[in-house]
């Protein structure tokens, strides 16, 4: 059975290059946990969620009306939210705001449509 791996005649490792970069590469851990950070965003619903607390906090109600889902399903995507550490929340009475977690979310939302409308 033919090897479908891309292969080259020359093979020619640059070592000092490869060097250099495994010295600055993160390790293992730090990349998986980038990896499922990613993944968290790989989800329109939760996108949507994010670029409406871009603009500053909101309750779960007003959530689900921006994003036209039930409370119950956008308490489910704030979950996954605040458990990637993305989102966070304070109480006023009865009532629970969600925001973004800092101005990295911001950030990774903003260069994220620059990306897109390019």
């Amino acid at each position: 059975m033919e090897n479908d791996a891309p292969h080259c005649d020359f093979m020619h490792v640059h070592a000092e290059a490869v060097a250099r970069i495994n010295q600055r590469m993160p390790d293992e851990d730090l990349l998986i946990d980038l990896a499922e950070l990613f993944k968290v965003f790989g989800d329109s619903t939760r996108i949507k969620i994010l670029t409406a607390l871009s603009t500053g906090e909101l309750c779960v109600c007003d959530l689900s009306k921006l994003v036209g889902m039930t409370v119950s399903a956008v308490s489910h995507q704030l979950k996954i939210l605040r458990n990637a550490k993305l989102v966070s929340c304070r109480r006023d009475g009865k009532t629970v705001f969600y925001s973004l977690a800092d101005s990295h979310v911001t950030t990774i939302i903003m260069q994220g449509l620059e990306h897109v409308n390019e």
